[in-house]
């Protein structure tokens, strides 16, 4: 392109409105803002998109033109002159595996006034290959999310190997990434590195329950390690279920490359002529404000755009799988409903083993595709526990786990084609259960209408747990036959195909996104979902971590945190630690004393005053268990009107001591009452400053000992502030 060209693609461009750029000294600009956060692109001479800065606004607009250093391509394509990792790679119909791709135009629409989205499109000069950059930038909530469309109109297939949804570059002194993985019961641990020459790779080959070891999320800190409250870092996370790939490459210049995406392993995706190939959104938040700042971007975000009802309540529940696992029968469910009314909870959800005639439900070895009601077990049927619930003032909840089937079912021996397993070799099971090949839109259509009849015919059912108990292995899909290298992404864009139809029909229904635990959880999973299981380990003490872990990206209304017997900390220690998140029970009622019934009604009612201010205020993490023995955190209205705060002390040592903590997000105008809340039945305060009235000044310079006198390990407060 020369640059009479890019004057009248500006002229033209600023009488349509249709992008905001500038132009001087012979550069096109593109810039995609926030409030606090600005990327810049430039096209060069060469024709070539630029990334040019990313960081804080720049406050004069002249100082933007001086941002045109052509040193790192936007979106690099393999096969030409780069000698890192490329974000995309594509062999062409006639076997060139490179691809080089020119600036060849841009265009804006702002929506709402808040949310714009700007396109950026490169092509290939010698190949008929469009590559569309996408960019969504939240300007209030100062977060953009991207994702990458790619076409082509080449007379036969071409192969894809390398599709990032993302590419940014960084020039700092160093880098520090905190990363959050772990396993089965002990998800989202963190840990922080720094990083050095070479590239580190965060990435999943499991298919499904593809975040089992680590997550598609993490803090970028650059020049030093970002702490809670200050520091430069990005935090980034992928909307995507299925397997992932997050690289991060620091040159021989100590410049840094980052690559989001699809993990290319084992998908070599065969595109063909005139389809499009859409990447997942990257959605990160940039900011010099912390760690903290950094989560209530990403939190407000998510309720407002990502999060199905996001600015709705939340229903409290009683799952009866502690209580019961799959031995139950009609009379003993009815007979639970009434330990959720003793609790004064919302919901009765009924958990695994309801279904299957031929092969019973009654162990994990049976019945899973056959969802049809065990009329032994329940002989009036869904429609009378339904009934009997909404009689004591209760909704009713189901649980699925329709992507699966077990060998020993009428489902299999009706369809094996229907299952994932690669031919001339024996199956394998995962938790005595197979994977239905989601791929084929017979088994698309069977799934939909296996959860949509269910709803359908029995429409007081208020909410579903929806789980996936096992990776893809033996990834065959009969459905693909030689096209396999689609399977694993074709999979994932299979489920959100399937939810998608069930969102049309039921858009408010609350759906629980469980997969084992932690295992599928993401945004792009979280646009179809209204809250998400964090780990089937439950013990108290597990739970402040792990919860603290998801914390640092998802709104505490989606963190399913329930209240069990795992674990020997008091009943008082397991319900303050669930409260920090959407509180349930998981617990035997009639296990209980007549004073744990009473706390634990006391503590609902409680919840139920001050969840408004859990769900949908900010978060701000006070002291980090990984830090020291204890954890604290609050939530603080928009108004700044009301907080409540949480204070766990951990394992420690005797005669440890712990200084006083810094409240934060308060008006420093206002004056605060703090009232301790979730006490035990006859157990006053034994705080010393119970009841007292403090300005929010002194609370954020002078702080609060939150372990005055004789204290214990595993012990909890909850403190109520309201204005006065």
């Amino acid at each position: 392109m020369n640059i009479n060209l890019y004057k009248i693609c500006a002229i033209l461009l600023i009488w349509g409105n249709a992008v905001t750029f500038s132009y001087a000294q012979k550069a096109l600009q593109l810039k995609v803002e926030t409030k606090n956060s600005l990327l810049v692109f430039t096209v060069g001479n060469n024709g070539k998109l630029y990334q040019s800065y990313l960081g804080q606004p720049l406050i004069h607009p002249d100082d933007q033109a001086l941002l045109q250093a052509a040193k790192h391509e936007a979106y690099i394509g393999a096969g030409m002159g780069d000698l890192f990792e490329p974000a995309i790679r594509m062999v062409h119909a006639d076997g060139n595996p490179s691809l080089d791709l020119i600036y060849a135009g841009h265009q804006t629409d702002k929506s709402d006034g808040t949310v714009t989205l700007t396109s950026i499109t490169l092509k290939d000069p010698k190949y008929p290959v469009t590559v569309i950059l996408h960019f969504a930038a939240y300007y209030k909530e100062n977060v953009i999310k991207t994702w990458t469309e790619i076409k082509h109109q080449e007379k036969k297939a071409v192969m894809l190997s390398n599709y990032a949804s993302s590419m940014l570059h960084f020039e700092a002194s160093k880098y520090w990434l905190s990363q959050f993985d772990g396993d089965y019961m002990t998800e989202m641990r963190m840990k922080e590195t720094q990083l050095t020459s070479g590239i580190k790779i965060l990435d999943s080959k499991l298919g499904t329950r593809a975040h089992m070891y680590r997550a598609p999320a993490f803090f970028l800190s650059l020049n030093k390690p970002a702490e809670e409250n200050t520091g430069e870092l990005l935090a980034g996370t992928l909307a995507w279920s299925g397997n992932f790939q997050c690289s991060f490459e620091i040159d021989q210049q100590n410049s840094l490359r980052m690559i989001n995406g699809m993990n290319p392993y084992a998908s070599e995706y065969k595109l063909m002529p005139g389809k499009t190939f859409e990447t997942p959104a990257f959605i990160f938040t940039y900011t010099n404000q912390g760690k903290g700042q950094a989560s209530r971007n990403l939190h407000r975000w998510a309720r407002k755009y990502n999060i199905p009802d996001g600015d709705q309540p939340r229903l409290t529940l009683l799952n009866n799988w502690e209580a019961t696992h799959m031995d139950f029968n009609q009379e003993v469910l009815v007979d639970l409903f009434d330990g959720a009314k003793k609790l004064g909870v919302d919901l009765f959800l009924l958990d695994d083993g309801w279904f299957g005639n031929k092969y019973p439900r009654d162990a994990d070895k049976t019945a899973l595709g056959d969802w049809q009601v065990d009329q032994k077990k329940l002989p009036g049927g869904i429609g009378h526990l339904v009934k009997e619930a909404g009689n004591r003032g209760l909704k009713f909840g189901i649980w699925l786990e329709p992507e699966m089937v077990s060998p020993k079912s009428e489902l299999y021996e009706q369809h094996p084609e229907w299952v994932l397993k690669l031919p001339n070799r024996e199956e394998s099971l995962s938790r005595n259960q197979l994977v239905l090949d989601l791929v084929n839109p017979k088994v698309q259509d069977f799934v939909f209408n296996t959860v949509n009849d269910l709803i359908t015919q029995n429409p007081g059912i208020a909410f579903v747990k929806w789980d996936c108990n096992r990776m893809l292995t033996n990834t065959f899909s009969p459905f693909l036959k030689a096209d396999q290298g689609n399977l694993f992404i074709d999979y994932t864009r299979s489920l959100y195909a399937v939810m998608e139809r069930l969102r049309k029909k039921h858009p408010h229904l609350p759906i629980m996104l469980c997969a084992g635990g932690g295992g599928r959880v993401d945004y792009g999973g979280l646009k179809y979902f209204t809250e998400f299981w964090p780990s089937d380990n439950t013990d108290g003490l597990e739970r402040v971590f792990i919860q603290w872990g998801y914390l640092n990206f998802f709104p505490s209304l989606t963190v399913s945190s329930h209240v069990t017997s795992m674990g020997k900390q008091s009943l008082k220690f397991r319900t303050d630690v669930a409260m920090m998140g959407k509180m349930g029970y998981d617990i035997r009622v009639n296990s209980m004393t007549p004073a744990e019934i009473q706390f634990s009604k006391a503590a609902v009612e409680n919840y139920n005053r001050i969840s408004k201010v859990i769900w949908f205020g900010d978060l701000y993490r006070l002291v980090s268990p990984y830090e020291e023995n204890r954890a604290v955190l609050m939530y603080v209205d928009d108004a700044k009107d009301k907080a409540v705060l949480f204070n766990y002390l951990l394992n420690f040592r005797r005669k440890e001591f712990m200084g006083k903590v810094l409240l934060s997000g308060l008006d420093p105008e206002k004056k605060y009452q703090l009232k301790e809340i979730n006490l035990l039945p006859d157990s006053p305060s034994t705080h010393p400053d119970n009841g007292k009235t403090f300005s929010g000044d002194y609370l954020m310079k002078v702080g609060l000992n939150l372990a005055p006198g004789k204290i214990s390990p595993l012990s909890s407060s909850v403190f109520e502030l309201n204005v006065q």
